[in-house]
């Protein structure tokens, strides 16, 4: 039985506390005034010359002014309210931005529970002989799902509550509301599938569809170790090939909801695809690293480089996946030049042009360069090194999903994005490692157990 050390469980509680703090210190610091915020854009734009942008912005605050008639001061009453629109619209975004960080990392986190708990059933509905011996490093990564996804959920839900529509936009009535000045006839359309009631009633039934077959999954798991026959293991098939097609519909509108919703204008046919491949990527590479942890400190013994090398491969195979997906998803709406399509990528390039091209590099030309070689997958340092590299790639990637819709041009890797990133991490360790802790980290009575003890090639 593995133990979780002192050492570790005290690091998450630290990351745990660190994250906490600068969460907190994020939406304290968020909510800026008016003139504050015209204060920091003119100090952008003029290189700390306020009194230039006041002038040029308010010119009826001049006491010594002529007053304006006529058109003059229809053009001048016109300037003066897009400014404000305008001043109104950024102190927005800056109040959405810890909403928004807290959000993409619970998110990812999440994912990474959900593409391993997807890897898992995998393995079991098509039987495969070399992976057993990693069933409960997956399971004990599985058992953050619950806890993960209740958390993105209750986020999206109290974003458009207590919060003041901080990441989805069509949660504001006034959207859809025809006597409003805000009514737009596109999110008034979609009202029927986007609104807050039956986007968390939606949102409940994946989260009870994932949880309900990793309990199962679980618990017929454990129950393998000490039966007499291989009925658990038959149910463990039955109930797997089952989760794998809830999964497909589920991991899809998921998807649309709780990412692309951010949005509402702009949609992709791949979109579900898309987010997969990043979630299966990412949900691997940590079963790689937890593995190469666990290894590490003596409590793996019968996990071989072989082992190793085999989830590095899938860790390659799926980078490239993720890439063959981007490329189609970028080059189709890129090629056609449809202006309500091709904004999402519009607007990547110009504000979020260095995390969008980077983040390029990191899921595929560095998997590509490090993982290619079949030496290379077998050494527990060089993995680990690619490992952090493709989790970063993709944590980048729920970030240029997100971020552009809630935050535009006002984003920044700072104190509220580490902060969530680390309360997050710390989380997901301290649930991770205790369920580690519940059961023998080798699967006893499994029928493939020896396949997967002497697989060797």
């Amino acid at each position: 039985m593995y133990t979780f050390s002192n050492k570790l469980k005290t690091f998450s509680f630290i990351l745990m506390i660190l994250g906490a703090v600068g969460v907190g210190y994020g939406f304290f610091t968020s909510h800026l005034s008016f003139e504050e915020v015209e204060t920091m854009l003119a100090e952008k734009e003029h290189g700390g010359g306020h009194g230039e942008q006041t002038a040029h912005v308010a010119p009826a605050h001049d006491e010594h002014a002529k007053p304006a008639h006529g058109e003059h001061a229809e053009v001048g009453a016109h300037h003066v309210d897009k400014h404000v629109e305008h001043i109104e619209h950024v102190q927005h975004q800056i109040a959405n931005r810890p909403w928004s960080a807290l959000y993409v990392a619970a998110f990812f986190f999440m994912m990474i529970a959900l593409g391993v708990l997807a890897f898992y059933a995998i393995q079991i509905a098509s039987q495969a002989g070399w992976s057993p011996v990693l069933f409960r490093v997956m399971e004990g990564i599985t058992a953050y799902l619950l806890p993960g996804a209740l958390i993105v959920l209750a986020i999206a839900v109290a974003s458009g509550t207590i919060g003041h529509y901080n990441i989805f936009i069509w949660m504001n009535p006034d959207f859809s509301d025809p006597e409003s000045v805000h009514y737009d006839k596109l999110i008034a359309g979609k009202s029927g599938w986007l609104n807050i009631g039956w986007f968390a009633v939606r949102g409940l039934i994946f989260i009870a569809g994932w949880s309900l077959y990793r309990h199962f999954a679980r618990k017929y798991s454990i129950a393998q170790d000490t039966a007499d026959d291989n009925s658990n293991f038959k149910k463990s098939f039955r109930i797997a090939a089952a989760f794998l097609v809830f999964f497909i519909y589920s991991e899809s509108i998921m998807s649309w909801d709780w990412i692309m919703s951010v949005d509402p204008h702009w949609f992709s046919t791949l979109f579900g695809w898309y987010v997969f491949a990043s979630m299966f990527v990412s949900g691997i590479t940590v079963i790689a690293l937890v593995t190469i942890y666990l290894k590490s400190k003596g409590v793996l013994e019968f996990v071989n480089e072989n082992h190793l090398h085999d989830v590095a491969k899938f860790m390659f195979a799926f980078s490239i996946f993720w890439t063959y997906l981007w490329f189609s998803q970028f080059m189709l709406i890129w090629y056609s030049n449809i202006p309500e399509e091709v904004t999402y990528f519009v607007t990547r390039f110009q504000d979020y042009q260095l995390p969008f091209l980077g983040m390029v590099v990191m899921n595929f030309v560095f998997p590509l360069l490090l993982l290619m070689n079949a030496d290379y997958k077998r050494i527990p340092w060089f993995v680990v090194m690619a490992g952090l590299v493709i989790l970063f790639g993709h944590y980048i990637d729920i970030f240029n999903m997100i971020m552009p819709a809630t935050v535009g041009d006002q984003w920044f890797i700072g104190i509220p994005e580490i902060a969530s990133v680390l309360l997050f991490a710390g989380l997901f360790i301290f649930v991770v490692f205790t369920a580690l802790t519940k059961a023998p980290l080798l699967v006893k009575r499994y029928p493939f157990r020896k396949e997967s003890e002497d697989f060797h090639y």
